[in-house]
């Protein structure tokens, strides 16, 4: 195909993709040094509309670094409409941390691993992956390297780096060989390009661009669903208990208030003085106490430490990513304490009730959210998830309440009402939730709410416990 043809095919294909705004695409590449890599981008960025196009080369910012590893690239995932592009993205770090032994195999299989649930988890919601490895072999590489050395005009692109890859070349190669086997897959296929004429390269990679748009996604095959915890047994909101206890007078309940706030201050700053970032994930029945539990938590902080991050339905914006970026975005900096009132377990909740997302996707959330949840404790995150109940009793006593006083009246919706009508579908889905999320810390504490002096002391209690467990931790 003439250049001419292709550019004029490959607009006309992005065009088409901004306008109906069904997928987005991300274009990668990686491999060895000095193969083009920016030039190619750089060209290919004038044959596109670049106001539907981002391209990523940078290293990890010192925002990044106090956050989990994935959050960076999270972050950066283009709209459905348009192209996001990466050079060397998340396969760089692991490539040449390997090449250089800074990361073990075994580090560098999990890391492979990491990649594939993340770009099935990509395809799932509608984000095409093309990856282009650029080779070029040892020989060629040398010769190319000396005539930039050479050349006073183009001597400043070269770097130490470039001629440290050149001496791992054989490495490089034997780790690409490996890391392309691993990750390869009909919906994040990958590409091998030959070291060429740029202009050759350039038109290959744009018939590569081209196929990728105008052919139909591939949806991932064999995304596995969430499998209970190697843990002791999960909660279950349909087996526990009635808890019938006095409730607990004013005197009694303001000073073991007063002591367990007090407490959650003093491991709030040593938390922040040990730069550890805290995730609390509130979930619960409809007028269990949610708003209360975290204000009673919040009383004890310091509140330039924390966000209260309130999750209701996706915006526009949220809703043009993959569903889980709207957490990602919201992850805290090492230090910090994010409380989510409502959190990504509407996936597997709400939506899974009302219909609100297909069957696939809220069964294939149970994984996703497992390797989300591994993610934020691999960083070093302290994750707290607190299931706030009450029996079908008191929640009818307190939407009556709330439907007499004027002040509480806007608390309670014609939604409250519909799911409660849908009561024993709510308990199996919370009780599959805790079977199948439930993992090594990463707990779910199930919190009796009838009494809701009780459930304030519970609450900040097990939010001292996760603190006080992790901050005994010689790490």
């Amino acid at each position: 195909m003439r250049t001419e043809t292709l550019r004029a095919r490959l607009l006309e294909a992005q065009l088409d993709l901004a306008r109906r705004r069904e997928r987005a695409v991300i274009l990668l590449l990686t491999g060895h040094a000095v193969t083009h890599k920016g030039r190619l981008v750089n060209e290919l960025n004038h044959w596109l509309d670049n106001r539907h196009t981002e391209v990523h080369a940078l290293g990890p910012s010192s925002e990044e670094r106090e956050r989990p590893y994935w959050w960076r690239f999270w972050r950066r995932l283009p709209d459905r409409g348009r192209i996001g592009i990466f050079i060397h993205g998340w396969y760089g770090d692991a490539l040449f941390a390997r090449a250089e032994r800074r990361l073990p195999p075994g580090a560098f299989r999990d890391r492979l691993a990491e990649i594939r649930a993340f770009e099935a988890e990509l395809a799932a919601e509608g984000v095409v992956v093309l990856k282009l490895w650029m080779d070029i072999d040892r020989p060629a590489q040398r010769r190319h390297l000396q005539a930039l050395q050479e050349d006073p005009a183009r001597a400043w692109q070269l770097s130490a780096t470039d001629w440290q890859r050149h001496l791992q070349h054989a490495a490089i190669a034997a780790l690409g060989r490996e890391m392309r086997d691993a990750t390869a897959a009909d919906h994040a296929p990958w590409r091998r390009l030959d070291f060429r004429d740029p202009a050759a390269q350039l038109q290959r990679v744009g018939a590569l661009l081209h196929e990728t748009l105008a052919a139909p996604p591939v949806a991932p095959s064999g995304v596995p669903e969430g499998v209970p915890g190697e843990v002791a047994a999960a909660p279950s909101i349909r087996r526990a208990e009635p808890r019938v206890e006095a409730s607990l007078k004013k005197a009694s309940y303001a000073a073991r208030l007063a002591e367990a706030q007090g407490r959650l201050a003093i491991n709030a700053r040593e938390v922040a003085r040990r730069r550890i970032p805290v995730v609390l994930a509130f979930e619960g029945l409809d007028a269990a106490g949610k708003g209360g539990g975290i204000h009673r938590v919040t009383a004890a902080l310091d509140a330039r430490q924390y966000r209260i991050h309130r999750i209701a339905a996706p915006s526009d914006e949220e809703l043009a990513l993959p569903w889980a970026w709207r957490f990602w975005r919201r992850l805290p900096a090492d230090g910090r304490i994010a409380i989510f009132d409502r959190s990504w377990y509407g996936r597997v909740l709400v939506e899974r009730v009302e219909g609100l997302a297909p069957e696939a996707a809220w069964r294939r959330a149970y994984a996703e959210i497992r390797e989300f949840e591994r993610q934020l404790l691999a960083h070093g995150t302290v994750l707290g998830k607190l299931f706030l109940a009450i029996s079908q009793e008191e929640q009818l006593r307190r939407f009556e309440a709330r439907a007499a006083s004027p002040h509480k009246r806007h608390k309670l919706t014609d939604e409250d009402w519909r799911n409660r009508k849908r009561w024993d579908d709510y308990r199996q889905a919370i009780d599959e939730m805790f079977a199948r999320t439930q993992a090594p810390g990463a707990e779910w504490a199930l919190i009796a709410c009838d009494d809701k002096r009780r459930a304030r002391l519970a609450v900040l209690q097990e939010v001292n416990r996760r603190l006080e467990m992790r901050l005994a931790s010689p790490h």
